[in-house]
């Protein structure tokens, strides 16, 4: 990984971070090193980045803002591209607006609903990127990402970028195509929104925080939602029914607040969350017949 991280640091790409520890980078605040970090600082230095791991055979992951991911206790191997200042970039023009993929989507939902802007009050409190949002259609209150999203850019594994209408791109519960069909890296998004009375875009907001703040544990190191909605059954109170909330194992634990949080109590590791998951995924199985599948993204490896 020397290597390549003499060639990336002469070409200016942007910060570099050898054997990072990537518990640094994760709302969980677990996860072994990366090999190789690079925070780009901007697309043309991503696209540079691409070029490098493509000409080095490097295997690479993205990440974003670290929330909804829950990284191995070996880490990482190869690089780990984040995206985040260099990223984050903001255009408004009427009721449409052009973000990078970087941009925090809490900001964002604030900046907006300033601007007298609705369509992203569902988003206030998710603590994630733009374009780990996309990727993932993130959503809550009844809406998410594919109600506003016009278009994407994406940067494909082959190191060509293409704009991705709405349709393109497949959304559905939590799910784009970027996941499986064509795995790519969202570097610009525009969402059309729509003009309304600016008070009550900002009050539908407070509304929203204030709700995530007394239902969800973020006060604590958490990853967001482990599990996806069984429509029409809902994880949380699966769990909840089923007695499981407080439970814990070494360090994770289900939190009291929200059936469907897992919390970092104190010194988890990726092994005591998998652990727990597994736990929470057989039982509701043999209480209820109901397979549940994670919401959160597992990467890196394990012991």
């Amino acid at each position: 990984m020397e290597n390549i991280r003499k060639e990336l640091h002469e070409l200016e790409v942007g910060k570099l971070l050898l054997q990072e520890p990537l518990s640094k980078h994760t709302t969980i605040k677990i996860g072994g090193p990366a090999d190789l970090l690079i925070i780009p600082d901007g697309i043309k230095q991503l696209k540079a980045v691409m070029d490098m791991v493509k000409k080095h055979q490097v295997p690479w992951t993205v990440i974003g803002r670290g929330s909804n991911l829950l990284v191995g206790d070996e880490g990482i191997r190869g690089a780990v591209i984040k995206l985040g200042e260099g990223m984050d970039n903001l255009e408004i023009d009427d009721d449409q607006i052009t973000v990078g993929g970087g941009f925090s989507v809490v900001r964002l939902a604030t900046m907006i609903s300033k601007e007298g802007l609705s369509g992203l009050e569902f988003a206030a409190g998710i603590p994630g990127s733009v374009g780990g949002a996309v990727y993932m259609n993130a959503g809550a209150h009844g809406s998410d990402f594919s109600k506003i999203l016009r278009k994407a850019h994406i940067l494909f594994e082959d190191g060509s970028d293409a704009w991705l209408s709405n349709e393109e791109m497949q959304f559905s519960y939590r799910t784009s195509v970027l996941q499986n069909k064509r795995p790519g890296i969202c570097l610009e998004a525009v969402l059309q929104l729509r003009k309304d009375n600016r008070e009550d875009i900002v009050q539908q907001m407070q509304n929203n925080k204030t709700y995530r703040k007394e239902t969800q544990p973020w006060s604590q190191p958490c990853a967001g939602s482990i599990f996806r909605n069984p429509l029409p059954e809902h994880a949380g109170k699966l769990v909840e029914n089923a007695g499981l909330k407080g439970y814990q194992i070494g360090g994770a634990k289900i939190s009291e607040m929200h059936g469907n949080f897992i919390v970092n109590a104190g010194q988890a590791t990726a092994a005591d969350v998998l652990s727990l998951i597994n736990h929470v995924k057989k039982t509701i199985k043999d209480q209820y017949n109901i397979d549940l599948h994670t919401e959160v993204e597992i990467i890196g490896t394990n012991n």
